[in-house]
């Protein structure tokens, strides 16, 4: 099967600067010897259709005339494998591009097919972008985890994520925002299997054109798609082994001509993992040993299926319906002894537990209209409708022990009954055309949510269930986003500029209802409010090797649902969680200037100030009762210097990225609960490539985290891990084994503390991330390449912020 090799480096669509009139190269062997006679084709990189040929002589070969494009280079020479550049743009008067060294065949295979191999992290002006799909970096783990080694995520005890040191990410799921945020999301990403995973996006300076919710910027996960014409398909199955076993598997079949392309796809995950989660909390002169042991176990199915019709070269209409059927189960065994701090004599312990049975279901629809023509009008109009239903039962049993362990003082039991349905519906539009020698893009969106939580919890006594009304209610809400959004962008001699504004008016209205169905008028709300989002970016590109890019950015994000529900979640008998209907969105304003050198070397560096900043504080009440409450705190400052480096040599490459920053959070509640942190830190991250030959591919990949800030109010000490792998290619090609082990030195704990309140507390936790994993997957049917439909549907930013328990999908 023939090799695509990846060396032309990715150029960033922000960087279209002069009008280009020639490119200019060469093609070699192995050994560096010129090649004459190989065909050269200029393609465009959007429907790739071809622009020009040439043949290379004496290994040289040139194009005249080049229009302004993004544009990739395909190469092919009798007896050598097939040659595909990643897209760039053309962006010089003389463009110079580097050797291209071609590889010569197997002289084994019987027939010669073209399959793709992109570079592991690709770094663009805008994101960077992981290739996960057909590398041993995602093998037998879940999207989580991936996300846990990408570069500048940072994933805390919760499994909330931060970005570059900064919360408030906002997480797509195929160009679509996910409406689950905290536990809800961790849920899904762990049930999400990695195998179904093309590529992950981190997006630092998102255009007006995405929703405007994401203060640290977008990660956007990139689910496979088929993009070969005929009937092809793949069947794949792995497992992932340490204290627990966890296996998965799934098929895919896909059928493309010149008109129809049909796909659909499943994959299926059970098993089971474990923590360790460990809580010493001082509140007065009392101290809580907290030790637990959780075990969640997953059972999920994945579905996708669609079909795309595109009748001539102008119109296309798709349908694609995706979603989960997920039954997972958590269980949490805490042991707390409970002494008087002072002397630190033993009072009483809390042997208490959680078991949680969730059903989770959600399905997803969308509909999609295209249209482009030769006079560079484009039209995209989407519709989309997504149903979530999250159940939870849990069941909360604790017993109150005296000092010996043996002696029973009293027992609380409680069942809590959560489930919480969700409809969302949205229809979006996007049209761009040329104007004034540059280009104009205006669009609009509707989106409206609507969620229904119920929170019953019921007491346990002598075998009796009773329904605690105190403790229960139910939540209402609805939320109408509209927007109007409107780019432009020009390139100039020498620069290019873009610009866009979105307008967000946005109605919400909340209602708790008590648990006899009456209105409590004082915890209900109502808000009504216009937002403005600029976007600008300004790029210098004064010579080829050279190029500047500076831009600004307004975002926001708004509270997730469960933060807005003044109830009391019960965690345990002494911890809980409680929402407030005060909460109000985050700001953001973010400034950056990024240098790329010859394309490869890419440094930013930023600063961002972030408004009524979430944060998580652990706050007292009834003596040494306390919560955890989500909260506007006043302010983050954060600057942040970011520094990529891809790397390659003959089979060998190396992605290298620093980021560093120094971050700053402040808040006060009155005496005694004030928040002021500061925080200088690092995320580094190495990955490793180096292609033996004969099929086998072997990566090593590192991550070190310095100490860090968890949701404004913890300190975070630092953590590091480190995977290694292999990879063999069989069957000529259509068989993948691959085989690793995750977290080798079993590093990867982390431990966090905090003052607030007169409440000290300090965490420690470990996951089963060193695992040894095995994964086989074997494609079959035709090979031909031919690019994809891609589609960026119009379900918006609603549709992250659900936060009941454990969704998983």
């Amino acid at each position: 099967m023939k090799k695509i090799l990846f060396l032309l480096p990715m150029f960033s669509l922000l960087a279209s600067v002069l009008h280009a009139q020639q490119i200019q190269g060469s093609v070699s062997d192995e050994k560096g010897e010129p090649l004459s006679g190989a065909t050269i084709a200029l393609r465009r990189a959007k429907d790739n259709s071809l622009i020009k040929l040439s043949l290379s002589d004496m290994g040289n070969f040139t194009f005249t005339e080049v229009p302004q494009d993004t544009v990739i280079i395909t190469i092919s020479y009798v007896g050598f494998e097939v040659y595909y550049s990643l897209p760039f743009y053309v962006s010089e008067k003389i463009m110079n591009l580097p050797v291209f060294n071609l590889h010569k065949t197997s002289n084994n295979l019987k027939s010669i097919g073209v399959s793709a191999r992109k570079p592991i992290v690709d770094v663009r002006p805008d994101k960077i972008v992981l290739n996960v799909e057909g590398t041993i970096y995602a093998i037998g783990a879940n999207t989580l985890e991936l996300l846990r080694k990408a570069p500048g995520v940072i994933v805390d005890k919760d499994d909330n994520l931060t970005l570059n040191g900064r919360n408030g990410v906002q997480v797509y799921i195929d160009n679509k925002p996910s409406p689950l945020k905290a536990q809800d999301m961790s849920n899904y990403l762990q049930s999400l299997s990695s195998s179904q995973v093309e590529a992950i996006e981190i997006i630092s300076n998102p255009s007006v054109q995405y929703d405007a919710a994401g203060t640290a910027g977008i990660i956007n996960i990139r689910l496979k798609k088929n993009k070969t014409q005929g009937l092809n398909g793949s069947i794949s199955a792995g497992i992932s082994v340490s204290s627990n076993i966890r296996v998965d598997d799934g098929f895919s079949l896909n059928y493309r001509n010149k008109t129809f392309n049909a796909f659909g796809s499943y994959t299926g995950a059970l098993g089971k993992s474990g923590m360790d989660f460990n809580l010493y909390r001082i509140v007065k002169d009392t101290a809580f040993d907290q030790k637990s042991d959780i075990l969640f176990k997953n059972r999920s199915h994945n579905f996708k299926a669609g079909l795309d019709y595109t009748p001539d070269s102008k119109n296309s209409f798709g349908l694609m319906i995706n979603g989960s059927l997920a039954s997972p189960t958590q269980e949490n065994h805490n042991y707390t002894p409970i002494t008087y701090y002072p002397t630190g004599i033993k009072d009483r312990i809390l042997d208490a537990a959680n078991y949680n049975s969730m059903k989770n279901n959600n399905v997803n629809v969308n509909l999609n209209y295209g249209f482009k023509d030769n006079a560079g009008h484009v039209l995209g109009v989407n519709g989309d409708y997504g149903y979530y239903s999250l159940n939870s039962d849990q069941w909360q049993p604790n017993t109150f022990l005296q000092p010996d362990e043996k002696t029973v003082i009293s027992n609380k039991n409680y069942i809590i009954e959560s489930p919480t349905h969700i409809d969302i519906y949205s229809i979006k539009a996007d049209y761009e055309q040329g104007l004034a020698k540059g280009r104009l893009g205006i669009g609009a969106k509707l989106g409206y949510v609507k969620t229904d939580n119920i929170f019953n919890q019921k007491n346990e006594v002598d075998g009796k269930i009773s329904l605690d009304s105190a403790a229960s209610n139910s939540f209402s809400y609805t939320e109408n986003v509209n927007a109007l959004y409107t780019t432009y962008s020009r390139d100039f001699k020498g620069f290019s500029l873009q610009g866009g504004i979105r307008i967000e008016h946005s109605a919400v209205k909340g209602e708790l209802f008590g648990s006899e169905n009456t209105l409590t008028e004082e915890q209900s709300f109502h808000k009504n409010y216009i937002d403005f989002f600029p976007n600008l970016s300004f790029t210098l590109a004064p010579q080829t090797n050279h190029q500047f890019v500076l831009s600004f950015n307004r975002r926001i994000d708004r509270p997730v649902y469960k933060d807005l529900n003044p109830f009391e979640y019960r965690i345990n008998e002494y911890t809980y969680h409680k929402g407030s209907t005060q909460v109000r969105p985050q700001y953001s304003n973010t400034v950056s200037l990024t240098y790329t050198y010859k394309f490869r070397l890419n440094t930013t560096l930023s600063y961002g100030h972030v408004k009524d900043v979430f944060g998580q504080v652990v706050d007292t009440a009834y003596g040494t009762k306390g919560y955890l409450s989500n909260r506007n705190l006043a302010a983050q400052d954060i600057t942040n210097l970011n520094i990529s480096f891809p790397f390659q040599y003959k089979n060998y490459s190396l992605f290298a990225n620093v980021n560093a920053y120094y971050s700053k959070y402040q808040a006060s509640y009155g005496i005694g609960r004030e928040l002021n942190l500061d925080v200088y830190g690092a995320n580094i991250f190495l990955q490793n490539n180096l292609r033996f030959g004969k099929g086998w591919t072997g990566e090593l990949s590192a991550f070190y985290t310095t100490p860090s800030i968890w949701q404004g109010s913890m300190k975070a000490d630092a953590i590091w891990s480190a995977d290694a792998g292999l990879q063999k290619l069989l069957l000529k090609g259509n068989a993948t084994v691959k085989v690793s082990v995750s977290d080798i030195f079993n590093t990867s704990k982390w431990s966090a503390s905090s003052e607030f309140a007169g409440q000290r507390i300090n965490v420690t936790g470990k996951q089963e991330t060193r695992q040894f994993k095995l994964s086989f997957t074997y494609r079959f049917g035709n090979s031909q390449v031919k690019a994809a439909k891609q589609i960026q549907s119009g379900t918006d930013e609603e549709r992250k912020r659900v936060e009941s328990s454990g969704m998983s999908n």
